[in-house]
């Protein structure tokens, strides 16, 4: 996704050398991911996620607006990112790069219908929710597209909304002072899991690649499940053709990461609203 000054020749080598004995450059097993952390701020939908030393803080936001003339009793839910110059010193940027992940993001959660768009309606062709999500890249070491798609899902899930009353042909909006506010309606929680595949035929694989795996990489593939096991997205980038059985492996990896990261989620959202009603 985003564009790496590449390594030497040298530090290819040992990092391809290391990957055929089943070692990884930081240690990790191959299949292991880096430390987790989901941090929920006081603000509802706030939510910063640490892969690693990679890091991503994801904050939602919504506005009333009209809705489109093709779909009048659906909101909308949309995407931006950014990673800026002191997030990733030694990688080149560029804001197509920034848009891709954006993009990414935006379809697995549309395709996989996370997110209940016609509950985001307030009157039939008159007035919605637009809820926007803009996730900021604080520090790449790698894998940003798992760290953002985690903050996503979990922000979303931490934000709540003013409440809304309709009587008749009139909306009143309540501050949330005057009112709770209340929660967006979430189907499931898609969370990506991402592989890279290296060596001269993409023949050694890893989960979660850090920054250094990411420069040798040959293809990036990524599963988004859920908790219910369901594959809810599959993406590949590269021009390595991956064998269909090591695509089967991946997506029973993905079924245990996916279920464990979902956890996460579900526990720092848990204490999230512990803090807040002490």
């Amino acid at each position: 996704m985003v564009a790496e000054i590449g390594p030497s020749n040298i530090e290819t080598a040992f990092i391809l050398e290391a990957l055929g004995k089943g070692l990884r450059v930081d240690g990790r097993g191959i299949y292991d991911y880096r430390a987790l952390r989901i941090l929920c701020g006081p603000a509802p939908g706030m939510v910063e996620v640490q892969l690693g030393q990679t890091r991503v803080l994801a904050r939602v936001t919504c506005e009333v607006t009209r809705p489109s003339a093709d779909r009048p009793t659906e909101g909308t839910v949309q995407f931006s990112s950014e990673l800026g110059t002191l997030a990733a010193p030694n990688l080149d940027r560029s804001v197509a790069q920034e848009v891709a992940i954006a993009r990414m993001i935006e379809r697995v959660i549309r395709q996989s219908r996370a997110v209940d768009t016609e509950a985001l309606c307030i009157m039939a062709g008159e007035q919605v929710w637009a809820v926007r999500v803009d996730l900021h890249f604080l520090d790449h070491c790698g894998n940003l597209v798992d760290a953002a798609c985690i903050a996503a899902v979990a922000a979303l899930r931490h934000f709540r909304r003013p409440d809304v009353t309709v009587d008749g042909d009139r909306a009143v909006i309540h501050d949330p002072r005057e009112r709770n506010p209340v929660p967006l309606s979430i189907h499931h929680t898609p969370v990506c899991v991402s592989f890279a595949f290296m060596g001269a035929q993409g023949e050694l694989v890893v989960v979660d690649p850090e920054v250094r795996e990411e420069m040798v990489q040959q293809a990036a593939f990524t599963v988004t499940m859920n908790a219910h096991k369901e594959v809810c997205a599959l993406n590949k980038a590269g021009g390595v053709a991956l064998d269909p059985a090591m695509i089967h492996r991946c997506t029973q990896i993905a079924t245990t990461k996916a279920a464990e990261i979902i956890d996460m989620i579900d526990a720092a959202l848990k204490a999230a609203a512990a803090a807040s009603s002490n």
